[in-house]
């Protein structure tokens, strides 16, 4: 699966960055015969609908060509949004002091679902603050994570 995700992104990226966005990640989820592929682009200047469309078309073409994919799939291109995904140690840095939530590939101290205060990365261990507990979970461990948004009153 982790090679499948690397020739995604390696087929994907150059494509993305050409047209001048930062390739954030990519979901490949299977659902039945059909599955989706979710591509999150980020810019400085932040993402229109526009740039999604002509990035979606772009890919598309390229996808068409190289055939990554067995059957049907949908292709979406978004902004990551607010509650972001994160996906590298290097993103995992950057949004250090935010809150975050986290999903194990299998369960830490019986549970597999995390969230907390992300303190930082040390080495390929992300560091998360729960009440008074922190706790360092290797990157490799992570299924999934993104960003949990805080709104003051």
């Amino acid at each position: 699966m982790a090679t499948k995700h690397a020739a995604l992104h390696a087929l994907i990226e150059p494509v993305v960055a050409a047209m001048g966005f930062e390739l954030w990640g990519i979901d490949h989820l299977s659902q039945g015969k059909n599955s989706r592929l979710v591509i999150y682009i980020e810019s400085e200047n932040g993402v229109s609908v526009e740039n999604c469309a002509d990035i979606s078309r772009q890919v598309s073409a390229v996808m068409d060509v190289e055939d990554p994919i067995a059957g049907e799939y949908r292709l979406e291109v978004s902004s990551p949004g607010m509650a972001r995904p994160l996906y590298s140690l290097d993103q995992f840095t950057r949004f250090q002091g935010h809150h975050v939530a986290l999903k194990l590939r299998t369960a830490f101290d019986g549970r597999r679902k995390y969230q907390g205060l992300l303190v930082g990365v040390e080495g390929d261990e992300v560091l998360l603050q729960l009440d008074s507990e922190e706790y360092c979970f290797p990157i490799e461990s992570i299924d999934s994570a993104h960003i949990v948004p805080q709104f003051d009153n």
